[in-house]
């Protein structure tokens, strides 16, 4: 029984958005449809920058690492997205719950759904299962999902280098 559609997915494609941002609606249309988003949306000429803004409000949250604070912005970015949760079965895939109005748009779909999913993501898994990757110079967010919640490198690469540099910054024997 699946009674979490918000959580992993969600917070995945915002850190996917935020790693490597889309060139244009298109591009931002297809990542969320690779994502698990089943929805289109009326094209409208501000959506690119309306979910920019938004991804860089969610990077506050990213970038905050007591849970207080987290969970307050998080509480700021529900409530602007505020809608009741209703019942659908749009497409014929059965029914779930939606938290948003019926005609959003792409934005403000963005908005509610990557708010509640983080939410979701930090209660169920952890406050501290979000950050940046701990390879420097590397910025890139890391969303862990990891069994032991101690994933700090957004990829093996960045694991590695870090690990040489470890390695290399040891005193040297003999």
């Amino acid at each position: 029984m699946h009674l979490n559609p918000y959580g992993e997915y969600t917070v995945l494609l915002a850190a996917s958005l935020a790693n490597n941002w889309p060139g244009n609606r298109d591009a931002l249309v297809e990542r969320t449809l690779e994502a698990g988003m089943t929805m289109t949306f009326p094209a409208r000429p501000d959506d690119l920058a309306r979910t920019r803004t938004f991804i860089d409000e969610w990077l506050a949250v990213v970038d905050t690492p007591a849970p207080e604070q987290r969970a307050a912005l998080l509480n700021a970015q529900m409530a602007d997205a505020a809608a009741y949760p209703r019942l659908t079965n749009h497409d014929g895939e059965g029914w779930h719950l939606h938290y948003r109005d019926n005609d959003e748009s792409l934005p403000s779909v963005l908005r509610a759904i990557i708010s509640v999913g983080t939410s979701l993501h930090l209660v169920t898994r952890g406050m501290h299962r979000l950050g940046r990757c701990a390879a420097e110079p590397c910025r890139a967010v890391v969303v862990d999902v990891t069994r032991n919640g101690r994933q700090r490198y957004c990829s093996v690469r960045c694991a590695n280098r870090a690990a040489v540099r470890r390695h290399r910054s040891r005193p040297q024997a003999g």
